[in-house]
Order: C-alpha cells, then structure tokens, then sequence
C-alpha cells in the first residue's frame, strides 16, 4: 500500500508551539493534507502521553488510531528529545527524534529518562546526557525503536551543526553508530546535500515537517510503498529499501531559515564564499556569523555538488499550496482569500498532496489555470530562490513577476 507519513510533530507541551497543537486537529490537518500516518510527538510528556493513552487506539501493529475517528490518519508514538552536554571540550546540543511501536516500550523509555531530567518542563525535554546514552536507554527499553538525529544540519541543534555538533555519527555515538539507521534532513537541507557526506550515504535520509501547529504538518513528508505497520516502516527504513521507501517530499533547502551564513540582527545574508572573504565575521556587528547548512555541508563534503550516489532514495521539492494560491491572487497564505480557493481545489480534488502529486494540468487548469499553471512551474522547478539565513525563513516564487526567475535543479528526480 502506497502512503504518505510524517514523524515529527509536537503537541501543545512543546516550547514555541499552538495551543491548537491537539490530536484531533493534527488527524484534521493529516487528512486534508494527504497524510495517512503522523507522529504523536512528545510521548515522554506525562499530560501529553495520557492524553495517547485515552484517546488512541491501535488500529494497525504499532500503529494507532483515534477513538473518536478511526478512519482518520494512523499515529506512530514519536517524541523529539534535546541533549545537551560536553564532550571533547565542546557543547553538545543534539536534538534526537525516537520513534516506538508500543505503549509499553514508550512507558520503559519515559521511566528511565524521568531519571535524567524533569519530562514535565517541555514537551521536547532538554536533559543533560550524552546522545550515546540516550540511545543506549532507549535500545535497552526495546531494541525495536529507531532512533534518528533530527534536522541534521541546523547550526544549533544538528548532529552536523556548526554551532555545537559533530563531523560524522561515529564521532557522536561511537561503538553504537551501528545503530543509527537514519537522519532526518530538515527543513534547510535536501538529500543531494547531504549525499556529499559520507554519513549521508551510510543511512537512509527522512524528511518530516516538525510542525509546532496543524497549519505546517506535511511541510516534509515521506512516501512508503509496504504495509501499513510499525515493523514494515521500521524494515523500510534500516535498509534503504527504494522498492518500499519510495520517495521523500522536500523543502526547496533555501526556505528554510539556515541556508545561508548570516546575522539576523543585522541583516546580513551571505553565501558561504561571501563568508569566506569576511573570514565568518559579521561585516556589520564585527562578531561571528552564524554559519548556515550549505557552508557546513561544503565543510564535511568529500564529493562534489550534484553527485549522486547509487540507490539513493530519491526525492522531490515541493511547496504548500495555500502559498502558492497566496502568490497567483497577491495575498498572504492564510487569508480569506486564500482559503476560499484553497477549499474548492481540496472539495474537487480530495487532498493536497494528490493535487499537487498527481491530478493532471488540465484537469487543474478546469478548476483554475492560474493555478494550475502554478503547480507546474513548481512540477518542473521553475521557481525562483531567496535563501533563509540565522533563524529568517526563505522564500520561494513559483510565480514569475520578472525575468529574474531561473530554474533550480539540484539534480531532481524526475518523478511528476
């Protein structure tokens, strides 16, 4: 069975996240969306994870269900759990997504965590223990989770960060690197990035939204051919299987809000060769710049850019319809306007991802051929690119209102 899945979420107990972050609107949001398996998030959160048990069911092996609508989408238990710590000398800030089949294995993990730090403070916990340990806790509570390094390349929480990660898996967990079957890519990388990286051919490249509210859910999604199941996703998963691992749905990397080098404060937004010739200091402010994802994969890079390695599981970039309605009409994504327009296309259509996946131009252009027009520039990658920098959100234009538009490649999968 072809479906789509999207691990990474948080709940309402996360730092920075909408109260409206509740099972029942994210099962609202997967379904409009396309989403046919979501991550609970936050499962080591004890107000967070008696809400799982009250109100999910399973409805799958080591998948679950609403009670309350069991034709929804399907829950995978899922948590995001910050480490910081010292090792060699430096800081450590690694943020780790956990993935479980059970409430029993959920209950294990949540016992012996709670021993390492208050789990009722954040939804995403900070706890001071090396990420090694952290998987040698999880593993212990049951060998059939995975455990993944989530957003790989971001500066202050990555494995590859600048700020406080390392240069490769082994160097952050050691003799258990062997089981780190995955990374997840972020919203500021893509896999051709990452595949320049030994690590980022070693492992199987995930990609998930990290929504801190319904409205972003599907940001980055993957796409499973296999059972629906907790052991056939885990299976596709640890072995790079590209016959039940189909796809990932990507951010254009330059969206996100650490592409690029830059100082926020100031306004400076530089290219990595720009930063070079200001030796990564602010030219404004006179400190360090903050060194984005793309001067950091040229740091760890041992291949050239647009190589590709065999078997890659391949990818595609896409962009969330409302904004691509919000551009062809000149208004904000989030407006009446938008929405209108938005509705019609999901009432004729059934969901975006099959909108923007899989319903012919023609059939689109009957709808509305501004639109649908849009959609196929963005099917192609006719689009056009201001990067994100320190913590400022990118921007992508699928509609040309100049001749400053190109085509970006990034050697893309032609998938459409």
């Amino acid at each position: 069975m072809r479906f789509i899945a999207d691990f990474h979420i948080h709940s309402k107990y996360s730092r920075a996240t909408s109260p409206l972050s509740t099972l029942e609107n994210y099962s609202k949001a997967a379904k409009i969306k396309g989403i046919d398996v979501i991550g609970t998030g936050d499962f080591t959160h004890p107000q967070w994870l008696l809400n799982l048990e009250n109100k999910l069911v399973q409805s799958k092996p080591g998948l679950y269900s609403l009670k309350s609508d069991k034709n929804g989408p399907h829950f995978i238990l899922t948590s995001e759990i910050s480490c910081i710590y010292s090792k060699k000398g430096k800081v450590r800030k690694i943020h780790i997504l956990v993935l479980a089949p059970s409430f029993k294995s959920v209950e294990s993990i949540n016992k012996e965590l709670s021993k390492k730090g208050n789990l009722k403070a954040d939804g995403r916990p900070i706890l001071g223990i090396e990420a090694k340990e952290l998987l040698k806790i999880v593993l212990n509570a049951c060998p059939d989770c995975l455990v993944i390094p989530a957003h790989c390349l971001t500066p202050w929480f990555g494995i590859f960060g600048s700020k406080s990660g390392f240069d490769s898996i082994e160097e952050c967990f050691d003799d258990l690197s062997k089981y780190i079957f995955a990374i997840e890519t972020g919203l500021s990388a893509d896999p051709p990035m990452i595949w320049r990286i030994p690590d980022g051919r070693r492992v199987t490249l995930i990609s998930n939204s990290d929504a801190h509210s319904p409205a972003k859910v599907g940001r980055e999604v993957n796409v499973f051919d296999t059972d629906l199941s907790y052991f056939s996703i885990y299976q596709a998963i640890k072995n790079k299987d590209k016959s039940k691992f189909l796809f990932t749905i990507e951010f254009y990397p330059q969206e996100g809000k650490y592409y690029f080098d830059g100082h926020r404060n100031c306004g400076v937004s530089l290219s990595p060769q720009e930063s070079k010739k200001y030796n990564n200091i602010c030219p404004v402010c006179g400190r360090p710049l903050t060194i984005g994802v793309l001067h950091r994969v040229e740091q760890l890079a041992d291949k050239p850019i647009g190589f590709r390695p065999q078997g890659a599981i391949p990818f595609k970039h896409l962009m969330p319809l409302k904004e691509i309605i919000g551009q062809v009409i000149g208004q904000g994504s989030d407006t009446k306007g938008v929405e209108r327009i938005y509705q019609s296309f999901i009432n004729e259509f059934g969901n975006e991802f099959n909108i923007l996946l899989n319903v012919s131009s023609p059939d689109l252009n009957k709808l509305n051929p501004a639109v649908a027009q849009a959609v196929e520039h963005l099917r192609k990658g006719e689009v056009s690119l201001i990067p994100g920098y320190d913590g400022v959100f990118g921007e992508v234009e699928v509609v040309p209102h100049s001749s400053s538009l190109k085509t970006y490649q990034n050697n893309q999968e032609t998938l459409f």
